[in-house]
């Protein structure tokens, strides 16, 4: 398999089974609302460097990176805004990052299919311990596999052909 398809499939696995997505655009949301609230309540504020919505929006970039910020807001609304954003936003950032890490490498271990796998190997190495009521459960799920994997060669094939 080429490095592209892995990488693709890799990047997939991302953004369908990771909050990646969702929380970006959270993110993206709550950034332009709080923006928009710092800009509605540092407006006409005496000494105040935020004085567009362009501003806001950057001010609210530059406290999220914690790269330190100049231009502070100067009006008491303004600085809790502020400050709630970049608690949230920081907290809601990283916690993206950790999410993100922590579902891409957990989903192996959540998908049912290795639990069935482990479980009928269990079982086949401990068929001398089993009762005949749990033999025949058994005979009857792997019965009712084959029959499925039958099912989805047959639709398989049936794909193929067209």
């Amino acid at each position: 398999m080429s490095r592209k398809i892995r990488f693709r499939r890799f990047i997939d696995d991302v953004i369908i089974h990771t909050p990646l997505v969702r929380m970006i655009v959270l993110l993206i949301v709550l950034w332009v609302v709080f923006s928009a609230g710092l800009y509605v309540t540092e407006r006409g504020a005496d000494g105040s460097a935020i004085s567009s919505y362009g501003n806001a929006l950057y001010w609210g970039i530059a406290a999220l990176s914690t790269a330190g910020i100049a231009d502070a807001p100067v009006s008491g609304v303004s600085q809790i805004i502020g400050g709630v954003w970049i608690v949230l936003g920081s907290v809601l950032f990283f916690g993206t990052i950790v999410a993100t890490v922590t579902a891409y490498f957990m989903r192996p271990l959540q998908r049912p299919v290795n639990q069935i796998v482990e479980t009928i190997e269990y079982n086949l190495e401990q068929l001398d311990d089993l009762s005949i009521d749990e033999l025949d459960l058994l005979k009857d799920t792997t019965d009712a596999l084959i029959v499925h994997m039958e099912h989805l060669k047959e639709a398989q094939g049936k794909s193929d052909k067209r």
